[in-house]
């Protein structure tokens, strides 16, 4: 370890509102001479790093994003210069965040890394939507999956439906087309998917949509972006009937407000 060096830390910043982010991540960024700040959160989380220099290093799909190889020279560089780097991740850094590469990175430069867990977008769309990931009536688990693998395929849904686990799926809304048919392959027609807008997202800002598998959502539903969680599994219908009926309260007033 080169004593001369400061350290890293990996920075969960949640699914957006800054009141989920963990007091850790609130004592770390206080402290932080550099914030390199990912596009997918809040960006009023700098508000909480006074005396850091921000550096803006976004990563979207289909977008122009910062090299990811140009992300760990900044961090390695900074942290050789004896300096606390604050390393902010939307949602949990550790799922789909590209945090393994960067622990390697900096361990293989003998870089002190420091890891601060957050609150997942698909724990929170499901906290939102007021449903049980793991009823245990209907599941013994949750599997946190990727639509998009690492050569641009897709995994194999029908091993992951095999599992009987509830599925969040994260960035699956630009195939939710294949994917919704890959899983009817496996799943019952009436198994049904809920999405949350994703870690960029706000709680009033959000959009939720309820769908059978064998009538998805459109690519882009209105008022979805991207990213997005998909939610797929039995444990889903436990709540579908109550989410469906305050849906259809909530168009019956609006249509009742426009003819007013």
């Amino acid at each position: 370890m080169n004593t001369n060096s400061g350290k890293v830390t990996l920075l969960s910043a949640g699914p957006g509102e800054l009141d989920l982010l963990t007091l850790r991540a609130a004592k770390a960024l206080a402290v932080a001479d550099v914030v390199l700040l990912d596009d997918l959160a809040n960006p009023e989380i700098v508000s909480l790093a006074p005396q850091a220099r921000v550096i803006r290093v976004g990563k979207r799909g289909s977008c122009r994003s910062t090299p990811q190889a140009f992300i760990e020279r900044l961090m390695r560089r900074y942290a050789q210069k004896g300096l606390h780097v604050v390393r902010v991740k939307g949602g949990e850094a550790l799922l789909f965040g590209r945090a393994g590469e960067e622990l390697a990175s900096l361990r293989e430069a003998g870089i002190a890394v420091e890891i601060v867990n957050g609150i997942s977008s698909g724990c929170a769309a499901a906290a939102g939507l007021g449903i049980s990931l793991t009823h245990r009536r209907h599941c013994h688990g949750v599997t946190f999956v990727t639509a998009h693998t690492r050569d641009h395929g897709e995994p194999d849904w029908a091993a992951l439906a095999a599992t009987r686990t509830t599925l969040a799926i994260y960035m699956g809304m630009r195939r939710i087309g294949s994917l919704a048919a890959a899983l009817l392959e496996s799943l019952p027609s009436d198994t049904l998917p809920r999405s949350c807008n994703g870690p960029a997202a706000s709680t009033s800002g959000a959009c939720s949509r309820v769908s059978s598998v064998s009538r998805p959502m459109p690519t882009t539903p209105a008022g979805f972006g991207s990213p997005a969680v998909i939610l797929v599994g039995d444990a889903i219908g436990e709540s579908v009937q109550a989410l469906w009926a305050q849906d259809a309260a909530s168009c019956d007033g609006a249509a009742s407000a426009r003819a007013a």
